[in-house]
């Protein structure tokens, strides 16, 4: 019943990247979940429409609509006290940006979007307390970081680290957290 804020789109008859549409990122942008990339701007993969709450669009690019090929997406929307997705902007200190979900989330993704940089997953389960929330990497195959990078709270997540995949002076992040 509700318009997905982010969609995750990946061929799976052939060879190809995860497709990524952030709603505060506009239906003409794009980034790859397996790749540290910026994001990229094309009409060729979301037709340049956003999704409603039963129907999304697809352009003509191969990542997300060939002929003959089969796709899976994962489509999430916001639910309140769940799920909150959105952007924030770096201020490049150890007193970083604050951002509110409205509730204590167990786990967060974030991607810087106007730059080259990992894909950066915590989570209150492997440690679990703050400030030893150690980071995983969704586009690397690399042990996990020990770097103290975030203070999960009871109404969202505090940046506590100068890091370039989270907290560049100007630079936008999107995040999910659920």
């Amino acid at each position: 019943g509700s318009a997905p804020k982010v969609m995750l789109v990946k061929r799976t008859s052939s060879s190809s990247a995860w497709t990524c549409f952030f709603k505060v990122l506009g239906n003409t942008k794009r980034l790859i979940l397996n790749s540290t990339g910026a994001v990229e701007t094309a009409t060729s993969w979301w037709n340049s429409t956003d999704p409603t709450s039963s129907v999304f669009s697809l352009g003509t690019s191969g990542g997300v609509n060939a002929s003959s090929e089969t796709y899976i997406a994962y489509c999430f929307a916001e639910k309140k006290g769940f799920s909150k997705f959105g952007s924030y902007t770096g201020n490049g200190n150890a007193d970083g940006t604050f951002v509110y979900t409205g509730f204590r989330p167990a786990w967060i993704m974030i991607k810087r979007t106007d730059g080259a940089d990992t894909w950066t997953m915590y989570d209150n389960k492997r440690i679990g307390y703050n400030v030893d929330n150690n980071p995983l990497f969704a586009n690397a195959d690399t042990t996990e970081s020990t770097d103290d990078d975030l203070d999960i709270l009871s109404n969202g997540f505090k940046i506590r680290r100068n890091s370039g995949r989270i907290n560049t002076d100007g630079a936008n992040m999107v995040y999910m957290a659920f």
